[in-house]
């Protein structure tokens, strides 16, 4: 079983399920959100269960910030969560990006004391860490390497090797594995070898069905390696947004090929005694009919565990056609963009990626919330790819200074307090563009509630639960994630 990874050390000294004792007084919130008020009662026999707050604003003034705590003592505003842990959704299986050539070219040329400090910063749930614990992985060259030309492990029939990844990118995967040893991986291939491809390219065309069995072996090998080497793919995709030719690796493949390919690729898994996860399609929300015809036509391979989304078309909400069904839905890749106007990307940014990619996409059956670089220079790069406006990773790398985007802001209200097999329960929220939430409770039963305001005003709201309810009140464009030990009482 994967070690579940420590949580954050708090400011507050005590754990997650301990109660807060008031003596004389509990924490209440007049309209700034943050005063505290006398409210004791001479004959109170116990205190307010309370949450601790953390906010992220749209000006980052404030970043993950500990905010004051809040009782469970007021009453239901009009915009009230209304939280029924009775309701279980799916769990949670992990926060993370990928670790591209770019992101691994731009880490390993700091100095080492910054890189050791941006790898604990990513990975670590201690300290300021937010401890991402999910890494999709590119297998080969991407639209995102370090330099030119792009490659596989076998450009060569017959000469495997993964050296190329074994330069920049595994000492790094195997560095983040010593500082948080729960990480999973997923392997994602931009382009099976141009040998076994119709057009002779690793830029667009198809894998040639007479290479099905070449390109299983291929998968398995790297499997392999990548174990050898540290780095255990759990799980693995056969190619990375099928639907899409382009100028970089890609591979165009059917819904019909990709079942035809599972078939092959489950035998030769097999054969070499690897557990492997399959996930179907790598692609936009648009088509979910692609994945559910792979997962129906599949259904009897016991691996094929679901199915892999990404951001650049559709709703998220089309993920829950792939839930409903019974198998996984993993959230894979999304890139952040300036916006037209740079000065606004961080508010654009962390309210559109809160939104849709944590709160409608794990509300619509998402286990993972995965982003694309780790990090990018100050100019988006280096890539080779299709970004009209600036392409941003979780951090920004300019020489040896390091910045974190709002990426990392919006995975941290989801992964520092979020556990692994933690599961989503029920909350009722607003519309895309309001008062929006998702919430989880934890193994150890102590519950995680992520809100945004999408509005353009500051919103007073309420979470309730078990009939006691706090208040609160969020700037405009703002996140916040409320923690709390257990069921309110008191």
């Amino acid at each position: 079983m994967t070690p579940q990874r420590r949580r954050p050390r708090l400011l507050n000294p005590r754990t997650r399920r301990a109660r807060l004792a008031v003596l004389g007084s509990t924490l209440a919130l007049t309209a700034s959100g943050y005063a505290l008020v006398n409210t004791a009662q001479a004959d109170e026999s116990a205190a307010a269960t309370t949450a601790q707050v953390w906010i992220t604003t749209a000006d980052g003034s404030q970043k993950l910030a500990r905010a004051d705590d809040a009782a469970f003592d007021g009453s239901p505003q009009s915009i009230d969560i209304q939280v029924d842990a009775g309701e279980q959704g799916r769990q949670f299986t992990g926060a993370g990006a990928s670790m591209t050539g770019a992101s691994a070219r731009l880490i390993s040329q700091l100095p080492a004391d910054a890189r050791d400090s941006l790898l604990n910063d990513l990975f670590s749930g201690e300290g300021e860490g937010i401890g991402l614990d999910y890494v999709r992985q590119p297998l080969g060259g991407s639209d995102f390497v370090a330099e030119l030309p792009y490659y596989t492990y076998e450009d060569t029939q017959g000469e495997f090797s993964i050296a190329k990844a074994q330069e920049e990118i595994i000492p790094l995967l195997e560095q983040a594995r010593g500082i948080n040893s729960g990480i999973r991986f997923m392997g994602s291939p931009w382009s099976p070898p141009a040998w076994m491809k119709d057009g002779g390219k690793l830029e667009g065309g198809k894998l040639s069905p007479d290479h099905y069995g070449d390109y299983a072996d291929y998968l398995v090998r790297t499997v392999q390696a990548y174990a050898d080497a540290g780095v255990p793919l759990t799980d693995l995709t056969v190619q990375n947004e099928p639907l899409f030719e382009t100028t970089y690796p890609s591979t165009d493949m059917s819904a019909a090929e990709q079942a035809d390919f599972f078939r092959v690729l489950d035998e030769k898994l097999t054969a070499a005694g690897l557990d492997t996860n399959l996930f179907a399609y790598d692609h936009n929300w648009d088509k979910p009919e692609y994945p559910l015809e792979v997962l129906d036509k599949t259904a009897d391979i016991e691996r094929v565990r679901g199915a892999a989304f990404h951001c650049y078309g559709g709703q998220p909400e089309a993920q829950q056609q792939v839930a409903d069904t019974g198998k996984s839905v993993f959230f894979t890749e999304c890139s952040g963009t300036d916006s037209d106007n740079p000065a606004n990307t961080f508010a654009d940014t962390l309210k559109w990626q809160t939104e849709n990619l944590v709160i409608r996409s794990l509300r619509s059956g998402s286990e993972t919330v995965v982003v694309w670089n780790l990090a990018l220079d100050q100019n988006g790069g280096p890539h080779f790819g299709n970004c009209q406006n600036r392409c941003n990773g979780v951090v920004e790398i300019n020489g040896g200074n390091v910045t974190k985007n709002a990426e990392f802001y919006a995975l941290g209200h989801v992964s520092r307090f979020v556990d692994r097999g933690a599961h989503r329960i029920g909350s009722t929220t607003q519309e895309p563009g309001g008062l929006q939430n998702v919430t989880y409770e934890n193994p150890d039963g102590s519950r995680a509630s992520v809100v945004l305001n999408a509005t353009g005003s500051s919103q007073t709201f309420s979470i309730t639960e078990n009939g006691k309810s706090l208040s609160y009140e969020l700037p405009a464009g703002a996140v916040s994630t409320f923690t709390w030990p257990e069921a309110p009482t008191g």
